[in-house]
């Protein structure tokens, strides 16, 4: 039965019954007894059938279930991946392009009567808190179980999501996805920006079909913030309670491999802790920023769970994130432990188990299996190297008092950064909004040597952001000028961080981790004026003396520190060369609208290098 009269949701449904032909029809409801049913029924499939899940030990994680997906259906997959607006130039030089009406036609024939014996599930879904103002509903129609677990825990899932929507609104976003026969020649994953439609086909893994996550929550998203006046980026949020009791937000972007995570679920070291001061979780991945009623930009994280990696989580490198994994995580591609039906992945101890399943089902010795080099001269891996948890918000040790509050957090800090081995020091600050919205489209991380055979090769992504913006990136930059105008002077500080420079030997000197609440201590000195700084050419720099080494002082000694807040002025007019030549010919001459504002960012630092 429809759980809403909403007659736009309904002719929706109906057009999408029509196309894909189910056998039945069942309406998520979120409800505990449906919940249950559900995962009965697909922990019930016989073995083979690749919808089949499995329940862990209840006693050790209880409410946990276990998935694994076909080999070649493994991650994200950019290449299959499309933003579809009616001109190329719309979707700008970062995105994959097609003509709507054309891709429409030919995803139209993947889909017809694909759902011919299956049940379709129809879930609504709110991206944030129920009744925020800042708050998105979302409808997918799946065809796979395993898909409407996984939204249970990401979003808030249910009858209550169709409260923000109401009975006659059109504000919704249409999410068609089918697990299909995962043909990988035939997988596709289309936004249509202008329809606020998501179609995905031929996935049955994680953002592919979780469509509330990167497709709504950040590629539609980002349209929709840039006509309707907010931002949808690829951050974490945290909190960091003061001594004082006084909480200040922070959000900040990272490409992958940069400490995102454990940034956002950061343990302050003992010296902090024991001063007094916390840090609060309000989300790892993604955040959704609008102007409050102050003026001041606040945050929500639309999703209501962690997507995390499980490879390299382990009690020393994130305990919050482990933690949040004991009890009702759904664990997709990790490997068995079937000593005691637990878990297991690389990096969660030195450890494998003997009597393993290893992430593609076979029962292996997995202490014998790791040892054995596979063809690429690495140890075979038990789990995949993407494999997942899904996890909820709530289960997280540090997650916010303010996880759930409908008005967001106020917003303090904007951090960007990147993993530079030299250039880029431990911290600055942007002179201004605008300054700060170059530094976001410079963040960057180089290759390694051990990678692609050359050293320091710049891999370019914007705000972190290249994957994920929905229309063109130039437009993109623009509105976070335009956003800027517009909060004035309530906009957040903006910073870059590096926890990655290396010494001359090849060694990182910042031990980073839990010692990153020493970069964040300044940064929030900073954005009340607490203390001062020194103005160079391409920011403001700490004070040495403005950065705590209280605990540290053996790893990160006077000379260490100079060398870790060096500005290399030859390295810096490369950095800004560089920088040209990517706005003319990957952004400029593929189609992309740079704003002048940001070429005019480039003269002046070079400038002042020159000065």
């Amino acid at each position: 039965m429809a759980l809403t009269k909403n007659p736009n949701v309904l002719k929706w449904v109906d057009e999408m019954i029509a196309l894909t032909k189910p056998e039945k029809v069942v309406w998520i409801d979120g409800s505990k007894e449906q919940l249950d049913a559900l995962t009965d029924e697909v922990c019930a499939l016989p073995e083979g059938n690749r919808d089949k899940m499995y329940r862990l030990n209840q006693e050790k994680l209880p409410g946990c279930l276990y998935h694994r997906t076909l080999p070649n259906d493994v991650a994200r997959v950019e290449d299959r991946t499309f933003i579809c607006t009616p001109t190329k130039e719309e979707a700008g030089p970062t995105n994959n392009w097609c003509d709507p009406a054309e891709m429409y036609a030919k995803l139209s024939k993947l889909y017809d009567g694909v759902m011919k014996g299956r049940t379709m599930y129809v879930i609504p879904y709110s991206m944030g808190p129920i009744g925020s103002p800042l708050a998105k509903v979302g409808v997918e129609i799946t065809d796979s179980i395993y898909v409407v677990l996984n939204m249970n825990i990401m979003t808030r899932m249910g009858a209550q999501a169709f409260e923000n929507l109401g009975d006659t609104s059109n504000d919704f976003v249409r999410g068609l996805h089918s697990k299909a026969d995962v043909d990988p020649e035939n997988r596709y994953i289309v936004q249509f920006p202008q329809d606020n439609t998501i179609w995905s086909i031929n996935s049955a893994y994680g953002g592919n079909v979780l469509l509330g996550k990167k497709c709504f929550a950040l590629r539609i998203a980002s349209y929709q913030g840039k006509n309707e006046g907010w931002m949808a980026e690829h951050m974490l949020i945290l909190g960091v309670k003061k001594p004082d009791g006084k909480v200040v937000y922070i959000t900040a972007a990272f490409p992958s491999a940069c400490g995102k995570t454990n940034l956002a679920m950061l343990i302050p070291p003992k010296y902090y802790k024991d001063q007094g001061y916390e840090v609060f979780t309000v989300g790892d991945d993604i955040a959704w920023m609008k102007p409050g009623e102050d003026g001041r930009l606040y945050a929500i994280n639309p999703e209501n769970g962690f997507f995390g990696v499980a490879p390299g989580t382990n009690a020393k490198s994130n305990y919050n994130a482990l933690a949040s994994t004991m009890k009702n995580t759904i664990f997709t591609n990790v490997a068995l432990n079937n000593a005691d039906n637990t878990v297991w992945w690389e990096g969660l101890d030195k450890n494998p188990p003997e009597d393993a399943t290893e992430w593609k089902g076979a029962k292996v010795n997995g202490k014998e299996f790791t040892a054995v080099i596979g063809a690429d001269g690495k140890p075979q891996k038990l789990a995949h190297p993407n494999s997942r948890f899904t996890a909820p918000a709530h289960n997280c040790p540090c997650v916010s008092p303010e996880f759930d509050n409908p008005k967001g957090v106020p917003v303090s800090a904007i951090i960007f950064g990147g993993r530079r081995a030299s250039t880029t020091p431990l911290v600055y600050q942007s002179f201004d909004w605008t300054h700060g919205t170059y530094m976001g489209s410079a963040v960057s991380s180089e290759t390694t040597a051990a990678a692609t055979g050359a050293v320091g090769v710049l891999r370019h992504d914007p705000m972190a952001m290249k994957p994920f913006i929905g229309y063109n990136v130039g437009d993109y930059w623009a509105h976070w000028l335009e956003m800027g105008e517009k909060l004035g002077d309530k906009a957040p500080k903006i910073f870059n961080v590096n926890w990655f420079k290396q010494d001359e030997n090849g060694n990182f000197m910042w031990p980073g981790f839990g010692d990153n609440m020493r970069v964040l201590d300044w940064i929030i000195k900073r954005c009340e004026g607490t203390i001062d700084a020194e103005e160079t050419a391409i920011g403001y720099l700490p004070k040495k003396e403005d950065i705590n080494l209280t605990g540290i002082e053996d790893e990160v000694t006077p000379e260490i520190l100079d060398k870790l807040l060096a500005v290399d002025k030859d390295l810096w007019k490369k950095e800004i060369a560089e920088m040209r030549r990517y706005y003319d010919e990957d952004i400029t001459a593929k189609g992309g609208h740079v704003p002048a504002a940001l070429y005019a960012q480039l003269d002046k630092i070079e400038a002042r290098l020159n000065g």
